[in-house]
């Protein structure tokens, strides 16, 4: 049964959903919608976004589980292939899954993504090189790819 944690940030307010051993959603929400219920597991969560927005974590390393179709489970995987501090397009992935007329399937399976920030759907990019579509707004999805490709820049 899944337990529910709320914590501000800069983008709004980010809801950790999680169980006693795995964390079940990670998103950017409006509200608080639920019962919230810190634990250990959620603010370690939410330390390692923290790390990873002052540009001190590029992977993360607690404990989740994606739940969606077969489809949505490749073009997961699929994105957490991306390397940090880069970008591809949803064809990119449509044919790195074995499906390359699936760019709009791969889209709807982004935006399926329960695990955003840490499954990172924010690193796909349209065909033309243009920010489209994020679940935590362009706002967000532009930040967190200008964060990534100046702390890549910075480091190398």
């Amino acid at each position: 049964m899944n337990r529910y944690a709320f914590y501000n940030f800069e983008f709004g307010v980010l809801k950790i959903a999680y169980t006693n051993k795995v964390v079940t959603f990670l998103k950017r929400v409006d509200n608080i919608d639920e019962k919230n219920e810190l634990s250990p597991l959620s603010d370690m969560v939410f330390l390692q976004v923290r790390e990873y927005f002052d540009g001190k974590r590029e992977n993360f390393d607690f404990p989740y589980e994606l739940c969606g179709t077969e489809f949505q489970k490749k073009v997961w995987k699929a994105l957490c292939a991306i390397p940090y501090g880069e970008t591809c397009t949803y064809k990119d992935i449509a044919t790195a899954i074995g499906n390359p007329k699936a760019s709009r399937a791969v889209g709807m399976a982004n935006n399926k993504n329960p695990i955003t920030i840490s499954v990172p759907c924010h690193r796909v990019i349209g065909a033309n090189g243009k920010l489209v579509g994020y679940a935590g707004g362009l706002e967000m999805k532009k930040a967190m790819i200008d964060l990534e490709y100046k702390s890549k820049k910075d480091n190398n």
